[in-house]
């Protein structure tokens, strides 16, 4: 008999030992990001939230001080070289735990209520992902970009949730097989999200993301850019038999 009290005193304490599952997983998709990563993630350990979470940096083969920053700030580091954004927001889910997916950018800063507020507004409103208003630093013209994101794409019939700012709960995720390999895939993954899950905006929760394309290609240079994934999108979408 003494054995078996031994046995179970000794599961008990491995039952207590296990790490709880974290609420959120973060996934950062990363290149040569190490002027902008630092503060994304420093802007992740301030967060002011009860809600448990652990961040994954999926780094697409590196050659600055990107990984060791990441490791830095005791974030998982993924390999994925040569991989698609949508391969390595993919593989950045599949190694995580969490019950939300939190999708967000190298050069994305997060303000401290941006946890508690944005899961509490999609647990309030029973959506399955959500997104946030965002401020896009950089040149005035970025403003256009900015004004766009935050009344324009909420508006959709299938809001378009931007990959650098987006949070999913992890069954929605997986049941849709997670980002497509098409150009614009957060596009393509948000409008068929919406179609089959309630998704929408929380306003009351800001971002702010860098600007740097508009300001290195000019805000037609930068327009033209997504323009052109968008029809390559289409086109690939159709061919793939997904859902527009």
């Amino acid at each position: 008999m003494g054995g078996d009290d031994d046995s179970e005193a000794d599961a008990a304490i491995d039952d207590s030992a296990e790490p709880a599952r974290p609420d959120v997983s973060f996934v950062i998709p990363t290149r040569n990001e190490a002027d902008y990563l630092r503060a994304a993630l420093a802007s992740i350990a301030a967060l002011d939230t009860s809600y448990g979470y652990e961040v994954f940096v999926v780094d697409g083969g590196s050659t600055d001080d990107t990984r060791a920053i990441a490791r830095a700030y005791d974030a998982t580091v993924l390999e994925a070289l040569d991989s698609s954004i949508a391969r390595a927001r993919n593989l950045g889910a599949a190694a995580a735990s969490g019950e939300w997916l939190a999708f967000v950018d190298a050069d994305t800063e997060l303000r401290a209520n941006y946890l508690t507020d944005l899961l509490g507004c999609l647990e309030a409103n029973g959506l399955a992902a959500g997104s946030s208003f965002c401020r896009i630093t950089g040149p005035r013209r970025a403003r256009l970009m900015e004004a766009t994101i935050n009344h324009v794409f909420p508006r959709l019939e299938y809001p378009i949730l931007p990959g650098f700012n987006c949070v999913v709960h992890r069954r929605a995720f997986d049941e849709l097989g997670g980002f497509p390999e098409v150009p614009n895939e957060d596009t393509a993954f948000s409008r068929r999200l919406a179609r089959r899950y309630p998704t929408g905006y929380c306003p009351e929760v800001l971002v702010e993301s860098s600007g740097r394309r508009i300001a290195a290609d000019g805000l037609t240079g930068a327009l033209w850019h997504y323009a052109t994934l968008d029809v390559e999108r289409i086109r690939q979408s159709r061919r793939g038999g997904f859902t527009l």
